[in-house]
């Protein structure tokens, strides 16, 4: 059984910057960030694909968001900038078990999660 961890959560004052990491213990294929807001469903944040590396990014964390990963270390980063308030939320890092997933952004394409890291942005 594959497991997540997660790490690089915390307090961040709005425009800061937080990176999460993500840490496999098995084999993964494509991996990807979601979020989910207190009173909210999870939503996806970004995506990054195993093999060609590309990536996919909610509208709301474009340009703001870089997702990345080290293969040989089976982790996925999350670097986050210009952080809003209105990105608080758990975030979680999931892992598929299958090397070809259509769109990356449906929660049911993705087969291990991790526990989720805390992300607070004061205003």
């Amino acid at each position: 059984q594959v497991q997540l961890v997660e790490s690089g959560g915390g307090l961040v004052q709005a425009g800061g910057s937080l990176r999460l990491s993500c840490a496999a213990s098995g084999r993964t294929f494509s991996m990807g960030w979601f979020r989910q807001a207190p009173g909210k469903e999870r939503e996806f944040v970004a995506a990054i694909r195993w093999s060609g590396g590309s990536t996919y990014y909610a509208d709301s964390v474009k340009g703001r968001f870089i997702i990345s990963r080290d293969n040989a270390k089976n982790t996925v980063y999350l670097q986050m900038n210009s952080l809003k308030p209105e990105d608080t939320a758990v975030y979680y890092c999931a892992a598929t078990s299958l090397e070809t997933v259509a769109t990356m952004t449906y929660q049911y394409e993705y087969d291990y999660w991790g526990q989720g890291t805390q992300v607070t942005v004061s205003s």
